[in-house]
């Protein structure tokens, strides 16, 4: 990876600006997996998350004299991802996919635990979901990339508190969520 792999963000900004294209290729794989996580997070998506996650990292590089707070970049490109996938949702509201038929099977054994398996993977995307947008990022960040709260708080432009609060009541409403949908099924399958 060379020297730019323990750089500090501002740093990498620095030399990105004067050319140095190895410096932003440190920022985009230091990043893009979060942009993927904030766009997934917003548009529900994973094509269009991928999507929206490139073409963010394309406008931040385009933009990159734009960054005020170059020790941010994170937070500044998190910001270019969210509103790009935003524009996307504005752009494709009304969006026509055939579902996958129930039926279907992936060859992995016993169908019925295969349904169970694929009903509770529908319910836990649908209450992330449901979860309001900035509890929904949190919650993937910190749960599903492994980011620290503190990491967090600087990317979303949030004090470390709030973080911690959306990430304790994103996980309440998930678990109560998940508790409804397991209460709803028959006795046996318990």
């Amino acid at each position: 990876m060379g020297e730019t792999g323990k750089v500090e963000d501002g740093e990498l900004v620095r030399r990105a600006r004067k050319g140095d294209r190895e410096a932003f290729g440190t920022l985009v794989r230091r990043y893009s997996r979060a942009a993927y996580a904030v766009a997934l997070s917003v548009t529900g998506v994973p094509q269009d998350a991928e999507d929206v996650a490139q073409e963010a990292l394309i406008v931040a590089l385009q933009r990159l004299e734009e960054c005020r707070k170059p020790d941010q970049f994170g937070g500044w490109l998190m910001t270019i991802v969210r509103n790009r996938s935003k524009n996307l949702n504005r752009r494709e509201s009304l969006r026509s996919t055939d579902p996958i038929p129930e039926t279907a099977s992936d060859g992995r054994g016993d169908p019925v635990k295969h349904t169970e398996r694929g009903e509770l993977r529908q319910r836990i995307l649908e209450a992330v979901e449901e979860l309001p947008e900035v509890k929904r990022e949190v919650v993937i960040l910190h749960d599903l990339e492994g980011w620290k709260h503190r990491e967090i708080a600087e990317r979303l432009d949030l004090p470390v508190g709030t973080v911690r609060s959306h990430l304790h009541f994103a996980r309440k409403t998930l678990r109560d969520s998940l508790a409804q949908f397991t209460d709803r099924e028959p006795e046996e399958q318990r």
